[in-house]
């Protein structure tokens, strides 16, 4: 079984793949100062009976402290398994036509791969993470570059630092768009001003992939946070929770079953 993971700003996204076939995933949050021998005892007791089921391991990390351990407990418990870590000289089919090619994340590299997989269109991926991403991808697969906007999480948290009366809130559609008290004035702001963000950009994106509509473009959702946003934006097509995760899965059987 192959052994996908993710290493984000925030969380550990785990996936066990039985062929084409997603059989479990996990999460778990994402610690700068965890070291190799903890990444594995936690990584094994979340995989449970699963654990010694791993035949070969694709990974990302866009966290430089976690990926050193991770490279160290992927050598150490991992030493006989194939093991592919997404990097720049990896192969991923992905044409880059940016300015510095080296800059794009490895989670940026593999949700193109996995989105040009799952449709022929021109595409744009919208992550929603510690940062929110929007990226275009070209008909042919190429990554054409995107925008990043300030989290949802970050966003709130900044607000509940710098407003004195203002407080964390759950993250929950309110009743109305007016919000009738300050729990409901933020989750309005919150839920609907996010979903206007993305929704501006995805357009204005969409615009340059398609000047005057003339070719389709599938708008895809992912990231932990989309749940959130998604029954409110009036762009987005498809989520796809599990989209980097494909695209760990596609880079592995581009280079080791090559």
């Amino acid at each position: 079984m192959l052994l996908t993971v993710d290493v984000g700003n925030t969380n550990i996204v785990l996936g066990l793949w039985s062929g084409r076939t997603l059989v479990g995933d996990w999460r778990m949050r994402t610690d700068a100062r965890m070291t190799a021998d903890e990444l594995a005892l936690t990584v094994r007791g979340l995989l449970g009976p699963h654990a010694d089921a791993v035949s070969g391991i694709s990974a990302l990390s866009t966290v430089p402290a976690v990926l050193r351990e991770l490279r160290v407990m992927l050598s150490r418990y991992y030493a006989k398994v194939p093991k592919i870590v997404v990097e720049p000289g990896v192969r991923t089919g992905v044409a880059l036509l940016v300015d510095n090619p080296k800059e794009v994340g490895a989670d940026r590299l593999v949700n193109t791969l996995a989105a040009h997989h799952l449709h022929s269109t021109a595409c744009v991926v919208v992550d929603f993470g510690t940062s929110t991403n929007v990226d275009a991808i070209s008909a042919r697969g190429e990554f054409l570059g995107g925008a990043f906007a300030p989290g949802i999480e970050i966003s709130v948290d900044a607000l509940a630092l710098r407003a004195a009366a203002l407080r964390k809130v759950e993250l929950v559609p309110p009743r109305s768009v007016i919000g009738k008290n300050t729990v409901e004035c933020l989750q309005s702001g919150i839920l609907y001003g996010f979903a206007g963000q993305v929704d501006g950009l995805v357009r204005r994106i969409v615009r340059e992939l398609s000047p005057g509509g003339t070719e389709p473009v599938a708008v895809l959702a992912t990231g932990g946070l989309a749940p959130l946003v998604i029954g409110e934006s009036e762009t987005i097509t498809d989520h796809v929770p599990d989209l980097t995760l494909l695209g760990l899965r596609l880079v592995y059987e581009r280079n080791i079953r090559a």
